[in-house]
């Protein structure tokens, strides 16, 4: 199979085109813009095998994708290029509606067009597969808020969507265009929403990288709030296994939530990255004394939680990492690769894609 996969330079993109070029034989056609968190070092490992084919583009560029549908034909497309970040989209929300949506819009009609021209055969094994998040569902009921003498809800494939968020109205509003073109067109699209991700290569950004990286540099390790938000963690690599179990034995038109089953309040994740520090890189002090509290994100949603059970009763996918075993491959991957860090975070990466790339 030949797999188109949208913002492959991206983290969860990187491990999945590492799991199918490492562990399958099908090829991979990736298609990335290499905005800030694009980073195609995350590929080197595969980068020299004849089944990978990079491809700098925008999904917003109707003309680049019929080229690239046109010229390398892919069996199916995999689409995880994204505008991700809650504060950036809360600052800066248009390019998140521009990459969200507007490029899911375009993608759709370049599948959807080059899915007509398909013969019979080949149209009835092509799949479009939207990779979505949890945040589309708003938050859940926290442990402090209920009251009821029963197990706390978790998200499920029926629950409504009220997204808190521009960045979750946004991939909610992708959603919809996925499912709506699947109804109206009988386009082949699969949905999956996912919890949390992290693990190597992770842009750092986000909450765990930052922790672990302003821990090593003596920095400031930043709690919103109280710390009491939950989150549903996901080992990107069990992510990437889940992914393609949905775009080689998925149903066209279901939608499958994959988590970890690793439901975590954020003051205990960075607790916990302390302690791993603490024993493997210790300093005078332990690493926790660093945590400060800050003002809350505005809207920030208290509780997400995935139930996984159709994707595991389904196609027999369920997480082979714990949170434990999970949180410390990755500390000890941002020790073995602080050079990887440096790289991306100094400039040194984007002026050389300024220079081997045209920006579109």
């Amino acid at each position: 199979m030949k797999i188109l996969v949208t913002g492959g330079a991206g983290f969860i993109g990187s491990a999945l085109i590492r799991y199918i070029i490492n562990e399958t034989n099908d090829s991979v056609i990736n298609v990335d813009k290499l905005t800030y968190a694009g980073n195609l070092q995350s590929l080197k490992e595969i980068d020299s095998s004849e089944r990978y084919t990079f491809i700098h583009a925008d999904i917003c560029d109707a003309q680049a994708l019929e080229t690239i549908f046109s010229v390398h034909k892919p069996d199916a497309v995999m689409h995880l290029a994204a505008e991700s970040h809650v504060d950036r989209s809360i600052t800066g929300p248009a390019a998140f509606i521009e990459t969200n949506i507007v490029g899911t819009y375009v993608l759709l009609e370049a599948a959807r067009k080059y899915w007509q021209g398909l013969e019979e055969a080949q149209k009835d094994n092509f799949r479009f597969h939207h990779i979505s998040t949890d945040e589309v569902y708003g938050d859940l009921p926290h442990p402090d808020e209920w009251k009821e003498k029963c197990e706390l809800p978790l998200f499920t494939e029926k629950t409504a969507y009220a997204p808190s968020s521009p960045y979750s109205a946004s991939k909610a509003s992708s959603d919809h265009l996925v499912r709506a073109w699947q109804r109206t067109y009988n386009f082949p699209t699969i949905v999956t929403n996912c919890s949390n991700n992290y693990g190597p290569y992770h842009f750092p950004e986000k909450l765990i990288p930052l922790v672990i990286l302003n821990a090593l540099q003596g920095k400031a390790l930043p709690i919103y709030g109280k710390g009491d938000q939950i989150r549903d963690w996901l080992f990107v690599e069990d992510h990437a296994r889940a992914l393609y179990a949905v775009i080689t034995r998925g149903e066209v038109g279901e939608t499958y939530n994959i988590g970890g089953y690793n439901e975590k309040q954020n003051l205990e994740v960075v607790q916990t990255i302390c302690k791993i520090l603490d024993e493997i890189k210790p300093q005078e002090t332990s690493y926790s004394q660093q945590i400060t509290y800050v003002a809350d994100r505005p809207g920030h949603d208290r509780r997400y939680a995935i139930d996984a059970s159709k994707i595991t009763q389904q196609l027999g996918w369920k997480p082979q990492e714990t949170f434990e075993s999970g949180i410390k491959k990755t500390v000890n991957w941002y020790l073995n690769h602080l050079e990887w860090v440096e790289n991306i975070t100094s400039g040194a990466y984007q002026d050389w894609i300024n220079e081997n790339y045209e920006q579109r």
